[in-house]
């Protein structure tokens, strides 16, 4: 049943719902929300028929969505979970750090909407966070195989990012020369095997809360992407394995949300990739990946989008430009600041 919800802009769980006088759960599930549809009821659904489902908490945390998606998060059974619904859309990071904070559990979940577990998926992905890996210490972040309707195996971990390699797929190098410019995604690797990686999609990440807390949780100066790569990349820094996990798969529909705002999702996916070079390589690599965008990669789009013959979206390709140079005068600060630290 649903313990809490709360409407504000930046709601908190109150530390006197039911769900603090319950034993305490093994696993925190935080799920954003923000117009899914359907796909939030059948998502929970599928929570609810997990084989652990009773040592779940889960948070559900709405955006501001106006299509009434939330509602399946109320009288949810035989689940626990606990509803937050924010006045404005906060962005991806801040959501699931607003839940994720809430929670007391010794591992956190962050979930799409647009996915579905299987019923023995999240007890084996506890049991291989939990354990030695490859003859260490067990991970600090895992994922899992992402499939598709016909149980392909999506490619979704991301190789090592460096400033070349921004800059190179930027200018579509990757493209022509992936041997000198690798792609973003591990595309060349089946993902049917178990194995460090750099990066694993914010679509399923599973952390150890002590690590996350030490991190500071995601980095909410990215409003949606990029901020499950830093959160990666952070945890290497600290020293932590970041691990994809063969031996467990859940159902993703991938961009279950942000399909339907195609140029304002194109607008945030170069937006973040440039703070994460500010953040992660400074000011000028910034400015380039910027300039190289706006001046290389917008035509390249729109020349594809033209060859292909799928002419409505050369619009959305130019409105996401045109977003990014409307944001200028924030983004340069955002710059600025990220770089600082």
């Amino acid at each position: 049943m649903t313990e809490a919800s709360q409407d504000s802009a930046a709601s908190q769980v109150s530390p006197a719902s039911a769900a603090s006088r319950q034993a305490p759960a093994r696993l925190d599930v935080v799920i954003v929300n923000w117009n899914s549809g359907a796909l939030l009821a059948d998502c929970l659904d599928a929570l609810g028929r997990s084989t652990i489902a009773s040592a779940l908490h889960v948070f559900v945390v709405d955006n501001a969505s106006h299509d009434s998606s939330w509602r399946a998060a109320e009288g949810v059974r035989p689940l626990r979970v606990t509803l937050i619904r924010n006045a404005d859309n906060r962005g991806f990071g801040a959501a699931c750090n607003q839940a994720a904070f809430a929670g007391n559990a010794p591992y956190v979940l962050f979930l799409n909407p647009d996915t579905r577990v299987f019923p023995e998926t999240l007890e084996k992905a506890l049991a291989f966070i939990t354990s030695p890996f490859q003859g260490g210490p067990p991970p600090g972040i895992a994922g899992v195989q992402l499939v598709d309707d016909s149980g392909e195996v999506q490619r979704t971990c991301a190789n090592a990012p460096s400033a070349g390699r921004l800059l190179g797929r930027a200018l579509a190098l990757d493209k022509v020369a992936p041997r000198l410019v690798t792609p973003h995604f591990m595309t060349e690797w089946d993902h049917r095997d178990t194995r460090p990686v750099a990066q694993v999609m914010g679509a399923f990440l599973l952390v150890e809360r002590p690590l996350f807390q030490q991190l500071g949780g995601f980095d909410e100066r990215f409003f949606v992407y990029y901020e499950d790569l830093d959160l990666c990349v952070r945890a290497a820094t600290a020293g932590r394995t970041v691990a994809h996990d063969a031996g467990a798969q859940v159902w993703h529909q991938g961009q279950g949300t942000t399909a339907q705002v195609k140029d304002r999702r194109l607008f945030y996916i170069w937006r973040s990739e440039v703070l994460f070079a500010a953040k992660h390589y400074g000011r000028a690599v910034a400015w380039s990946l910027l300039a190289a965008q706006l001046l290389a990669q917008t035509p390249l789009r729109v020349a594809q989008t033209l060859a292909q013959r799928r002419r409505s979206e050369w619009r959305q390709v130019l409105r996401g430009a045109g977003m990014l140079l409307g944001d200028l005068p924030t983004l340069a600060g955002k710059i600025r600041d990220a770089a600082r630290r």
